[in-house]
């Protein structure tokens, strides 16, 4: 994971990538804006990923960005870490039909 990463959350639903480009350069070169949309419905899920060219940028935006407002939300704002394994879904578990069915026989 890269130091230049940083995780924006608390986003304004209506917060586009562009208007994170523009007020994140303020710190430095970005080099990419990756809102994080719904992949459903297509809509904002409120946090995004910014990259800027070097770590020293990606640190001067958490000083002036974490914790200030933007398009009326407070920002939160930290170096991005790297995402945490999750079991996947499926398999055994959940509790289906059949697991009801086996659960019943056994009483």
């Amino acid at each position: 994971m890269s130091e230049a990463r940083l995780f924006v959350g608390n986003l304004s639903y209506q917060t586009m990538e562009n208007d994170l480009q523009d007020y994140f350069s303020q710190a430095g070169v970005v080099s990419s804006v990756n809102l994080m949309l719904d992949k459903f419905t297509g809509k904002s899920r409120g946090f995004a990923f910014i990259e800027y060219g070097s770590p020293a940028d990606a640190n001067k935006a958490v000083e002036m960005f974490h914790g200030k407002e933007f398009q009326g939300r407070q920002l939160t704002v930290n170096i991005a870490r790297p995402r945490e394994e999750r079991p996947r879904e499926g398999g055994r578990g959940g509790g289906g039909y059949r697991d009801r069915e086996e659960r019943r026989e056994r009483r």
